[in-house]
């Protein structure tokens, strides 16, 4: 895959570099990022409304959501590509809360995630669907940070390397999803009207 134009970034993330990122943007993540899927969410939420702290600092990270499989000998880390982001939505609010500054996954977010995301400034990156594999190549190290009863959804502490995601969703409320379905109906009128 050809990622040159895309804008190497570092995490923790900072607010400067989310004003500069737009929908559409390509990205290539360094640095550490988390991993959390329903279960770990749950947890999150959990340990928030009992009041006490967790056990990583999110301040400024990427959570991806995501459940890597085992390493096979040598490896690092097995597939590790993203799930479907909107099973998420529900605890989106107080993840952002936080301090996390971006979100990683695939497919559309719901209108009230989308809203979040402008509301706390922050980044809805979609990764590679069905690259597992190769997302598992920019993957530097891996341990469990948080949570190992909860198996391949424990939260998984990443050092990435050139990890690509595509901003999504922007904080002045881009959404990349609106542009292509706008571009394709435009194309799809000039087909129409050149027959």
């Amino acid at each position: 895959m050809n990622f040159k134009n895309a804008k190497r970034i570092e995490t923790p993330l900072r607010r400067e570099v989310i004003a500069s990122l737009r929908a559409g943007d390509w990205v290539l993540l360094s640095g550490v990022i988390y991993t959390a899927r329903d279960q770990a969410h749950r947890r999150m939420v959990e340990t928030m409304v009992a009041g006490k702290a967790l056990p990583v600092s999110l301040l400024g990270q990427v959570i991806y959501y995501c459940g890597p499989t085992p390493a096979r000998p040598g490896r690092v880390i097995g597939s590790a590509g993203p799930t479907t982001s909107s099973r998420m939505d529900k605890y989106l609010e107080p993840i952002l809360g936080l301090g996390v500054l971006a979100t990683m996954g695939k497919g559309e977010r719901s209108k009230e995630a989308k809203a979040l995301f402008q509301r706390y400034d922050a980044l809805y990156l979609v990764s590679i669907g069905g690259a597992g594999a190769y997302l598992s190549e920019r993957i530097k190290r891996a341990k469990v940070a948080a949570w190992p009863d909860l198996g391949a959804e424990a939260v998984h502490e990443l050092e990435v390397e050139d990890f690509p995601a595509l901003v999504a969703y922007d904080g002045q409320g881009g959404d990349y999803f609106e542009k292509i379905m706008k571009r394709n109906a435009d194309r799809s009128v000039r087909a129409t009207k050149e027959r």
